[in-house]
C-alpha cells in the first residue's frame, strides 16, 4: 500500500450510496450502529460496534468486532483482512469500496464527512421509490458475479432486480441461493438461460428487494457457484463467436437458391435452420431454441458458413 496516497471508502450500495468517508493515515475508525462511533451506520443488519479499520505503516487492515452478521470482503467472510484498493466490503446492507483519494477529500475532517454520510442517505431516500428496498447501486460499480456472490456468502433473501435501458431481469435468491430468474415476463426462456443472459449485463441500476412469496415450476438446482462459473463460460463463448454473428436483431433468411443438401444437416443444424425459416432473426431463434445460447449460436455460424442461411 503506497503511503503517499490517501484512500476513503465509497458507498456503491445500500442506504449511504454516493456517500465517502475519509481514512486518516495512523488513525482507527470503528464502524457501528452506536451514535458515539466514527462511522455510524444506521441499520438493523449493522451491529453496534460492528467493524475497526485501521491504516498505519502504509497498511489499511478491516476486523469484524464479533457483529452478528458478519462482515464481508470481496465476497468472504472475514474476522481480519488486509485491504488494498478496489476492494469491496458487505456491511450490514451497505457496500464499500476501498478508493484512492484526492488532496481535497483527505482534508475532510470526520465530522463533516459523518454529515455528508447523512446527507447521502436522505438524497438515497428520496431517489428510491420502495422504501422496503435493502440495497441499490449500478452494476457499473459492482459487477453481478462479485454481487451475488457477496449475496452467497452473505445468504441473502429476495429479488435482485436488474433494470438494463428498458428490459428488466429478475433473480431470485433464498439464503443466498439462485433458485429461479426471469427477464420481463418471458418465463418460455426458462430460468437458466435467462440467468446466463441477465450475467452478461454490464451496465444498468440493481435493487435488491424483499423476498416474494412466489412459486415456479421450474428451479434451478445448481450452486451459485456452479451458475456463475457456466454463465461466465458461456459469455466467453459467446464473445468467441460474436465476430462470425450477425447483430442480435439482424434478419436470417434462408439461402435461396439453398444449394447445399439438406441431408448433410445433423438434426441439431436442422432444428436451428427450422427456426430461421419460423422466426427469421438472431434474437428469435435464440430464444426459440431449446439449446442453450452457445449451442444454438455455433449452430448459426455453422449454417452461415455453409451457406443455408444468410443474413438479409
Amino acid at each position: 500500500m503506497d503511503t503517499q496516497k490517501t484512500y476513503a471508502l465509497k458507498f456503491i450500495s445500500g442506504k449511504y450510496q454516493g456517500g465517502e468517508f475519509p481514512l486518516k493515515a495512523d488513525k482507527q475508525i470503528v464502524i457501528g450502529r452506536s451514535s458515539e462511533l466514527d462511522m455510524v451506520l444506521v441499520e438493523d443488519m449493522v451491529s453496534r460496534k460492528h467493524a475497526r479499520i485501521s491504516f498505519a505503516d502504509g497498511s489499511i487492515t478491516i476486523e469484524d468486532l464479533g457483529s452478528t452478521n458478519g462482515t464481508f470482503v470481496n465476497g468472504e467472510k472475514v474476522k481480519q483482512s488486509h485491504l488494498k484498493e478496489g476492494d469491496r466490503i458487505l456491511i450490514g446492507t451497505s457496500i464499500l469500496k476501498l478508493v484512492h483519494q484526492g488532496a481535497e477529500g483527505a482534508s475532510v475532517d470526520e465530522g463533516t464527512a459523518r454529515l455528508k454520510l447523512e446527507e447521502a442517505a436522505a438524497a438515497q431516500a428520496a431517489r428510491t421509490t420502495n422504501k422496503a428496498s435493502s440495497m441499490t447501486g449500478k452494476i457499473e460499480e459492482i459487477p453481478l458475479p462479485d454481487l451475488l456472490q457477496l449475496f452467497h456468502t452473505s445468504k441473502k433473501n429476495g429479488v435482485l432486480v436488474v433494470q438494463r435501458s428498458d428490459v428488466e431481469g429478475r433473480i431470485y435468491l433464498r439464503q443466498g441461493r439462485v433458485y429461479y430468474a426471469v427477464i420481463g415476463e418471458n418465463h418460455n426462456l426458462g430460468p437458466q438461460k435467462s440467468f446466463n443472459r441477465i450475467i452478461t449485463w454490464e451496465a444498468g441500476d440493481f435493487e435488491l428487494r424483499p423476498a416474494e412469496n412466489q412459486e415456479f415450476m421450474v428451479e434451478l438446482d445448481s450452486s451459485t457457484e456452479a451458475l456463475l462459473m457456466d454463465a461466465l463460460r458461456q459469455l466467453d463463448e459467446i464473445k468467441r463467436l460474436q465476430p462470425s454473428l450477425p447483430s442480435a436483431d439482424a434478419s436470417l433468411v434462408l439461402a435461396s437458391p439453398l444449394t447445399p443438401p439438406l441431408r448433410e444437416l445433423a438434426p441439431e443444424l436442422l432444428d436451428v435452420l427450422q427456426l430461421v425459416h419460423n422466426y427469421g432473426s438472431l434474437n428469435a431463434v435464440l430464444d426459440h431454441a431449446d439449446a442453450d445460447d452457445v449451442v444454438t449460436a455455433e449452430a448459426v455460424v455453422q449454417l452461415l458458413k455453409r451457406d443455408y442461411i444468410r443474413a438479409a
